[in-house]
């Protein structure tokens, strides 16, 4: 009966932590081993579980926790954006309205500390406080990144979405 109930719960969850895992990792190996590695903890971890109703919230911080620890071995989070390299690929000029789609897909041009701190920061809820902690990182580094990212997805919505073909 269990595995059944594990089966249950990884169809059900499994598209929902792969977006989640997308949103911070590039690589589809990188993506699918924190997938698993999540979901072992998730199965394994169960009975820590306080609340029922909050499965889908615990589940999805279990996997960002996972993404982070695999991008804090590759990842300088105390490196700003004007120290790296970065070019636009123009895109076509007919476009239509920015969609969520699209924002996600601008998240993978900008850099990886920028990126993950825009994610905690916006899409997590997670607080500066709370990103520095969990990063090792300082409270206004946190800001600078997400002040950065936030420019530079600007800067790309602007030059990719809403400036004229000339």
């Amino acid at each position: 009966m269990q595995r059944d109930a594990q089966r249950h719960v990884y169809e059900h969850m499994s598209p929902k932590l792969y977006r989640t895992c997308k949103r911070y990792l590039k690589k589809e190996e990188e993506i699918e081993e924190v997938l698993a590695d999540a979901f072992y903890t998730i199965f394994t971890k169960m009975d820590q579980l306080k609340e029922n109703g909050a499965f889908e919230a615990w589940t999805r911080k279990i996997t960002v926790n996972h993404c982070l620890y695999q991008l804090k071995r590759n990842v300088n989070f105390n490196l700003y954006l004007e120290d790296t390299k970065f070019h636009i690929q123009p895109e076509s000029p007919e476009k239509t309205p920015l969609e969520e789609e699209d924002l996600l897909k601008l998240l993978e041009r900008i850099p990886e500390g920028c990126k993950t701190i825009f994610n905690l920061f916006v899409i997590e809820g997670y607080g500066h406080k709370e990103i520095a902690v969990m990063l090792n990182i300082t409270e206004g580094t946190s800001k600078s990144q997400l002040n950065a990212a936030k420019t530079k997805l600007k800067d790309l919505v602007n030059q990719l979405y809403y400036q004229k073909a000339k």
